[in-house]
């Protein structure tokens, strides 16, 4: 629900048109413990996104072979629709690493970063650490209600056989359950 909610509020406060999600193919930085694969996540976002009009779900990355870059991402979006204005929405924590990013100044220049403000985050912070990166660059914050529901939250809860109803859509607790996704996250668990 949190990634619902930010993407709510960043069309609704800096009223864009549309929102897409991007379902990460296969991320070049990390690994998920128990991660179910691009497919699955693709899936996973479909179901999330059931009933909204005005938000989508592509396949970009999912179908892409090696590693996702958002870069190469943009760039796909950017030559397929040239007259689109495009805003990447990310929350603080990950705008302040863009820096790390492949290609950063690609992505500011490929599209405006809107950053969910989020609490422990200092907008100053986040413009500190992307000052440089793009001589054009468009940063715009938004407010984002403090919602405390993350992926690793939801994972965690389900390897716990917790209950996760009411922190994801009825559909996506359906395909966990139905598929028993996530139940190797019980590592650490004694």
């Amino acid at each position: 629900m949190g990634h619902l909610i930010c993407a709510q509020e960043a069309r609704w406060q800096l009223e864009l048109d549309e929102v897409t999600m991007v379902p990460m193919g296969r991320a070049p930085h990390r690994e998920i413990e128990s991660e179910p694969g691009p497919d699955v996540r693709l899936a996973l976002c479909r179901l999330a996104a059931e009933g909204n009009e005005w938000l989508s779900v592509s396949d970009a990355e999912v179908r892409r072979q090696g590693a996702s870059y958002t870069a190469d991402t943009l760039a796909a979006v950017r030559e397929h629709a040239p007259g689109d204005e495009l805003t990447l929405i990310l929350g603080a924590d990950q705008a302040a690493h863009l820096g790390s990013w492949r290609e950063p100044e690609r992505v500011l220049s490929l599209a405006s970063v809107a950053v969910a403000a989020r609490e422990g985050m200092e907008r100053e912070a986040v413009l500190r650490r992307l000052d440089g990166l793009g001589e054009n660059a468009t940063i715009v914050f938004f407010d984002m209600p403090r919602i405390d529901i993350s992926s690793t939250l939801v994972r965690e809860r389900v390897g716990e056989r917790r209950p996760v109803r009411y922190l994801v859509s009825d559909g996506v607790r359906g395909m966990i359950e139905e598929r028993g996704l996530y139940q190797a996250a019980e590592v650490g668990r004694r």
